[in-house]
């Protein structure tokens, strides 16, 4: 598998050791509900999950809680509850959100606050190494005694000194130096040897990659809004420390376009992944997600929605018919062999070992779904057929994260006893009821029904 290395600029093989792929992700600043910029970069990066784990490798996956941060401190106070309590508040949201967007469960989730003896343990480091000094507002990174500052981003030291927005602090020695640890009076604080304060954002990824992954990262990933400079300042004060590698590859994601105009706050035009989901769907956002190759922008519009909800129509659609087949097992009349649906497998997972395509494996998967439907009107659907098929769709379907919606036991028992009454109504010509009948199950249970001749009913639960 390759990737694209933000550091190097170039396409890299993925070389892993001992089978164990160690990924940090960095995570949201939990002060508001995660939108779909949020949710664009972590679909991506739970498929890459997914598609090692189905691979054979172990994966460490390791994506942080911001949970402290001057944003989380000025909503609380508007809120008046404690920042802690704010911040609990939308980690638990968070974790709603993304389990229906079927995110892997297998994460750690560090958060800040119960990292801060790590952050402590990593300035002191600093310091005795001269890569940070003190003030009196704080303790800063010394950029300049960090040559290779700007290898990351690829600018040069004067043009960040020109023009890259940086903390105002008449007590730092340069500019561009940033804050490791400030200094604070008010709650919440934390002691340290330098003063009572509260960390640097920066610092806070540092410390907690180190501590769960070690050293050398294979993959460092967020958006390509992190660059610079969150990702920039966490090469410069890790490799300070260790003289080690940070990261072998950096991964970042594109952002996300509301209707073609920039997702912003000042825009109004912020999308929760809440209420994307309410109103389009999990698998629908996913389908949108994978649609588009991870590193370029992403337009969350009608149209591409729509366009994305069709797709996932027509895998439910494929779903249920290979889960429905003909109660017959004839199946010599088929050329078909089991080989040629793992060379479909096979050329989905070509393309996602070419930097993660997933726009062209979906089309290769909806290719497929299209055939079998196709195979399904034509009433060929038999049990060998589905037996062979079910297992290689299924794991397609692992791979992208995408979920069919299944009814509960009494929702089963449910929709056979309407199913059988609708049949009885329809051999008495009593079309008028099972029309009604019909309407009921999808308004009350969101099924959709499919007839067939020789009285033979596909049903199927759609998602929202």
């Amino acid at each position: 598998m390759r990737l694209y290395n933000t550091l190097t600029r170039k396409y890299e093989e993925l070389n892993i050791n001992n089978d164990t792929v160690k990924i940090y992700l960095c995570g949201v600043t939990v002060y508001d509900d995660s939108h779909i910029g949020h949710a664009r970069t972590i679909i991506i990066f739970d498929t890459l999950h997914r598609y090692l784990k189905s691979l054979g490798f172990n994966v460490q996956f390791i994506q942080n809680f911001t949970d402290i941060d001057d944003k989380i401190i000025n909503r609380s106070k508007k809120l008046e509850i404690s920042p802690m309590a704010l911040a609990e508040k939308y980690i638990q949201k968070y974790f709603v959100d993304f389990s229906r967007l079927n995110i892997l469960s297998e994460i750690i989730y560090p958060k800040a606050t119960d990292n801060i003896q790590n952050m402590i343990k990593l300035i002191s480091n600093l310091l005795e190494n001269e890569y940070a000094y003190i003030t009196l507002n704080g303790v800063y990174f010394h950029v300049k005694n960090f040559r290779e500052y700007g290898k990351l981003s690829k600018k040069t030291y004067e043009s960040l000194e020109a023009g890259a927005r940086v903390e105002i602090d008449p007590t730092k020695q340069d500019p561009l130096d940033f804050a490791l640890w400030k200094f604070h009076r008010d709650e919440p604080v934390w002691d340290s040897p330098w003063g009572k304060g509260r960390p640097g954002w920066h610092i806070e990824c540092s410390a907690m990659a180190l501590k769960f992954l070690g050293n050398t990262i294979d993959i460092h990933g967020g958006g390509n809004d992190l660059i610079f400079p969150h990702h920039e300042n966490e090469i410069a004060q890790s490799e300070a420390v260790t003289k080690e590698q940070f990261a072998k590859i950096w991964m970042h994601s594109g952002m996300v376009n509301i209707n073609s105009a920039k997702m912003s706050k000042s825009l109004g035009n912020i999308i929760s992944v809440d209420n994307a989901i309410q109103k389009w769907g999990a698998n629908t956002i996913r389908v949108l997600c994978l649609s588009t190759q991870y590193s370029k922008p992403l337009d969350y519009s009608y149209s591409n929605l729509s366009e994305a909800l069709a797709k996932w129509r027509l895998v439910e659609n494929c779903y249920y018919e290979l889960k429905f087949p003909l109660n017959i097992s004839d199946y010599q009349n088929e050329s078909t062999t089991k080989n040629e649906f793992y060379e479909i497998l096979a050329k989905i997972k070509k393309y996602l070992d070419d930097d993660l395509n997933t726009p062209m494996a979906l089309s290769v998967f909806m290719k497929f779904v299209s055939e079998l439907n196709d195979k399904a009107a034509k009433e060929k659907i038999t049990n060998e057929f589905s037996r062979m098929v079910m297992p290689i769709f299924e794991e397609i379907m692992n791979i992208f994260g995408l979920k069919v919606i299944e009814p509960s036991i009494e929702e089963v028992t449910k929709i056979t006893e309407m199913i059988n009454q609708r049949n009885k109504l329809r051999s008495e010509k009593n079309f008028m009821e099972a029309d009604n009948l019909r309407l009921r199950l999808k308004n009350e249970l969101n099924v959709e029904l499919i007839d067939y001749k020789n009285n033979r009913t596909v049903w199927k639960k759609t998602e929202k």
